[in-house]
């Protein structure tokens, strides 16, 4: 038989920070850490090693290589019975060049601090925890590769908390979805004989200008980007091969289905128009929208309020992320923890301001305002019956549809 907790139960606020302050210091000494040694997605070795110590050290069951990926894992600790599991989705990989520019190694810190937090009351509020390390969520869709491993099957709802400029909560983000294209052409001496040349880099070069003109027509709020990751290799030889990479962003995957067919007539063009060979490939799975749980949001709202902090409601964070894909398969949020600067994240600016005295205080601050949301869910009647009933009854199978290969 399920365990749950009593329906008289209180969140037992006081274990909840006695336990992260004992912590706190490991936890900030992780944020730097990683922070001094970013990898990239699929290569976060580092911060997997030290992430499943910290979380083993505390008394949490840790497994590596979840869904067969060697840098992610699972870390749980509660009641095995209990009819009611949280999620604490940890992210920590970096940008190429940039390093921590995103602040995922506070995400990561943030997180661990709320499953250690949460592990100490677990027996009492007849809740299981289960921090999941999700690697590359910048590029691979980490979450992704977990869901459809069934990593999430056994959890009722998910949490993770993002740095950014300012405290926010709610609010959706964009679909996402990424595209490469590979032209083959035929290479010649560019003075010599151009003529038995075919350009593959001028594959690349008409391919973009009519993706350019396509954003005149697209609806507000579609984005597409891309950039030349190979052009060829010198000036006098006509170049063979080209390649280009592009994403493709929307309010929804439907509309990114929607588009696709005008984006692939863009990318064929340039075949066309060369002769070269075009081949496209997707090269992970694509992101969905975010859909933050109301009550979870708000309720974590008021607990950064009660810590000093001004959060205000969100329409959309603009960006993407692999945690909407997590959100349409169960109860989820995904609020952004303020860093009291005016960089934005994918900048410099932004990697200089997530260590220090401010990144600091959103670890801990994250931390006990994640953990406290998980216990009053795990405390109220109505919402934990909400939870398990929808947990009980989902069928959501993630899906393989929605390939621009289709």
């Amino acid at each position: 038989m399920a365990r749950t907790a009593p329906v008289s139960a209180h969140a037992p606020d006081d274990a909840l920070r006695a336990r992260l302050d004992a912590v706190a210091g490991r936890l900030l000494h992780l944020a730097r850490d990683l922070h001094a040694h970013p990898e990239t997605a699929f290569n976060e070795h580092h911060a997997a090693d030290a992430l499943t110590t910290l979380l083993a050290d505390a008394g949490l069951t840790v497994e590596r290589g979840t869904a067969g990926l060697p840098t992610a894992f699972t870390a749980t600790a509660g009641p095995s019975g209990a009819d009611l599991t949280v999620g604490l989705c940890l992210e920590y990989d970096a940008l190429p060049d940039l390093g921590h520019a995103c602040g995922h190694h506070l995400i990561a810190a943030a997180g661990a601090g709320a499953a250690i937090a949460l592990a100490a009351v677990a027996d009492d509020l007849g809740l299981r925890v289960k921090a999941l390390g999700t690697p590359a969520e910048e590029s691979g869709g980490g979450k992704v590769h977990l869901l459809r491993a069934g990593a999430f099957d056994d959890v009722s709802f998910a949490m993770m908390v993002h740095p950014g400029p300012a405290d926010d909560f709610g609010g959706t983000s964009r679909a996402s979805r990424g595209v490469q294209a590979e032209y083959r052409g035929r290479a010649a001496h560019a003075a010599i004989a151009p003529y038995d040349g075919v350009n593959a880099a001028d594959a690349c070069v008409i391919a973009q200008t009519a993706l350019a003109l396509l954003r005149q027509q697209l609806p507000d709020g579609v984005r597409m980007h891309g950039i030349v990751t190979h052009g060829g290799d010198r000036t006098n030889v006509i170049p063979a091969l080209a390649r280009v990479s592009w994403q493709l962003r929307a309010d929804t995957l439907d509309e990114l289905e929607a588009l696709w067919p005008r984006v692939r007539a863009c990318f064929e063009a340039g075949a066309v128009a060369t002769g070269c060979e075009l081949s496209l490939t997707e090269p992970a799975a694509a992101y969905a929208d975010l859909r933050q749980d109301a009550w979870l949001g708000d309720t974590y709202a008021r607990h950064v309020r009660a810590l000093g902090r001004t959060p205000e409601p969100a329409a959309s964070i603009g960006a993407s992320t692999d945690m909407g894909n997590v959100s349409h398969a169960l109860p989820a949020i995904h609020p952004t923890i303020g860093l009291g600067c005016a960089a934005r994240p994918h900048t410099a600016e932004f990697a200089a301001a997530a260590v220090g005295e401010q990144a600091d205080r959103a670890v801990l601050d994250a931390a006990l305002a994640l953990a406290r949301t998980a216990a009053d869910l795990a405390t109220d009647p109505a919402q934990r019956t909400r939870i398990t009933d929808a947990h009980r009854a989902r069928s959501y199978r993630p899906s393989s549809a929605g390939s621009p290969l289709g």
